[in-house]
């Protein structure tokens, strides 16, 4: 993590790590907050990592440490027109649109935590730095 980073975008997987306590995302997740990165979480991912297993707890001291985004309408259009772009749809990559339109807009640079590269770059172009998991 040697290149300056302004924001930081965790998608389900990531945020699923983070809340388990994976080493790995948890170092990430170290020096991205001693460059003073942004983390930033899209609302509809916490409905993707919610299961009767997720220590409730540890989900909320995590969301307590990001900025939540909401999916408005407008940001709902906009994830719909890349996902058209891309030549994707149907509901397994709507959730990924969303977190991709939400990356695409904020400061940069950005970097994703994504355990689905390949559907992000399709989405995102080469706008942001794609951490796969």
């Amino acid at each position: 993590m040697n290149h300056r980073i302004e924001t930081v975008v965790l998608d389900s997987q990531g945020l699923s790590a983070w809340i388990s306590q994976d080493r790995e995302v948890l170092a990430m997740i170290r020096s991205f907050h001693s460059m003073a990165a942004d983390l930033v979480v899209c609302s509809n991912t916490i409905v993707e990592v919610m299961h009767a297993r997720v220590n409730t707890a540890r989900l909320n001291w995590a969301l307590s440490q990001v900025k939540v985004e909401a999916v408005t309408e407008q940001a709902a259009r906009a994830a719909a027109g890349l996902l058209k772009e891309a030549g994707l749809h149907g509901h397994k990559h709507a959730i990924d649109a969303t977190v991709a339109e939400l990356a695409l807009r904020q400061p940069g640079p950005v970097a994703m935590l994504t355990s689905d590269v390949d559907g992000m770059a399709k989405l995102c172009g080469s706008h942001v730095r794609l951490i796969a998991l």
